[in-house]
């Protein structure tokens, strides 16, 4: 069986039998103790090919060797609990580098072996070149890639207890590069920037805040966006995006620059310059590399993210989107795939993985405005999902997969505290459907089916999920196909 095929396996359980499954389940990770968050130093080996770069990050024109590899190293800092192991790197662009969820084994993030340098003298980038790495990482306060994705942070402890850990990486845009490209901003910012990234015991999700204050006496145009390159259910040795892999986004369109309108051909017009999205969700389906947009905003939809159907598992951040109203999706195209060779022997930049953006903008190039004095904080919640197929809904408590048909409704979760006992209610009307105690499966998923009585009536399916001491957690309603 493929890894993680069970999570596909239809259940169609009497609700006494799904209880006494879960509370197995439970007994199961109440046996194995209370949970403890630590933090730790590792060394982080990373590739690149032989390159050199002036003082102020500017490429050297001549410097590139592509047959010759050089082996560099850093300090990580590891967080990790009982479902988690997180590793970020302070020192290459304030990143969250790994995120490893234990109970599969497998890694969520891209990152790449061999670094290549690209785009030199295209006038593209903000040092007229830029090299992928990978992770999770903030960018300001230009567009593409910004100015700091190369720059060391600052680290610090904030929070150390057996509960919880909250670390800083924190930059100040103190610092400018001449020779940037017309289009780019002249002259440093002076926003400051600290990105805050916590680990609960019993928690299966990374939270972070990202903290951007304007010190000056005046508003300043910027541009912030998270950069996200995403590769759920990897090998952690070797991860990449699959074949599988689909965007998880609730968008009904999306538009592209015109150097990119081709990746957009497979999707029907949705008028006004933007197209369906419906197959370009499917990494399969981009064609070449290129930029898609979410139009026109994110509209208030507060999650995106990537799941890997060859084994159904997924990461998923979830945040106010009305302050990162926009999304940004970027791949090398599907033969980035296809076409993998090995990086040390054949180093390149286009690589499997599908790179997602968070932006306080509609798009690359479309400025913001930061008032004097003042700051924007950016809470998210990085949520790896196993047995899930899509997601309706989601908070930093709990995302979900509510379908309802005429035969019934299907319903599928991922606990972010996976030890705590919920109930589970599904009503139609007052038909109830499913009313039961149930203890999340982290390494399976779950999935709960519930057939609905015949003349039952029209209205949707209505879910709550509370905790067993009646919390409420998320509530949802779904229309019967």
């Amino acid at each position: 069986m493929a890894i993680g095929a069970s999570s596909r396996i239809g259940l169609r359980f009497t609700a006494g039998v799904i209880s006494a499954i879960w509370t197995f389940h439970a007994a199961l990770a109440a046996s194995a103790g209370p949970d403890q968050v630590s933090l730790s130093e590792q060394t982080v080996h990373w590739s690149t090919v032989k390159y050199a770069t002036s003082g102020e990050n500017g490429f050297v024109n001549g410097s590139l060797d592509k047959n010759t590899i050089v082996d560099r190293t850093f300090k990580g800092r590891v967080l990790e609990n009982r479902y988690l192991k997180v590793v970020l790197l302070p020192e290459f662009g304030g990143r969250i580098l790994s995120i490893i969820y234990k109970p599969t084994g497998h890694e969520q993030l891209y990152r790449t072996e061999v670094g290549v340098p690209y785009g030199m003298g295209e006038g593209n980038f903000y040092y007229d070149w830029l090299m992928v790495y990978g992770g999770i990482f903030p960018t300001f306060p230009d567009a593409e890639h910004g100015r700091t994705w190369s720059k060391p942070w600052d680290f610090r402890v904030v929070k150390e207890s057996a509960d919880e850990v909250t670390v800083s990486m924190s930059l100040t845009d103190n610092f400018e590069y001449p020779a940037a490209p017309e289009k780019f901003r002249k002259g440093s910012s002076g926003i400051e920037a600290a990105y805050h990234v916590t680990l609960k015991a019993d928690r299966a999700a990374v939270d972070a805040t990202l903290v951007l204050k304007n010190p000056n006496d005046k508003t300043i145009p910027y541009e912030y966006w998270t950069c996200t390159t995403l590769a759920p259910g990897s090998d952690p040795n070797n991860p990449k995006t699959t074949g599988g892999a689909e965007i998880i986004a609730p968008l009904a369109a999306y538009r592209t620059p015109a150097w990119s309108k081709n990746i957009a051909e497979g999707d029907a017009s949705a008028g006004a310059g933007t197209s369906r999205f419906e197959k370009l969700r499917y990494f399969k389906n981009w064609p070449t590399m290129g930029i898609a947009y979410a139009a026109p905003d994110m509209q208030g939809g507060n999650f995106w993210g990537v799941i890997n159907h060859d084994n159904e598992e997924g990461i998923i951040r979830i945040a106010d989107n009305t302050i990162t109203r926009g999304l940004k999706m970027w791949t090398w195209g599907f033969a980035s795939f296809t076409n993998e060779t090995d990086q040390r022997k054949d180093p390149n930049p286009a690589r499997p993985y599908v790179e997602l953006w968070a932006g306080v903008s509609d798009e690359f190039f479309h400025s913001a405005e930061f008032p004097a004095r003042s700051e924007v904080s950016i809470p998210e919640t990085y949520s790896p999902t196993v047995g899930m197929s899509n997601v309706t809904h989601a908070n930093a408590n709990i995302l979900i997969n509510l379908v309802a048909e005429a035969s019934g409704a299907t319903l599928q979760f991922f606990s972010i505290e996976p030890v705590t006992p919920l109930r589970i209610i599904m009503k139609r009307g007052d038909a109830v459907l499913f009313d039961d105690a149930v203890t999340a499966d982290p390494k399976n998923g779950n999935r709960i089916f519930a057939p609905i009585p015949a003349g039952s009536g029209a209205e949707p399916v209505q879910l709550t999920i509370r905790t067993a001491a009646g919390k409420e957690l998320i509530t949802a309603t779904a229309r019967v196909k």
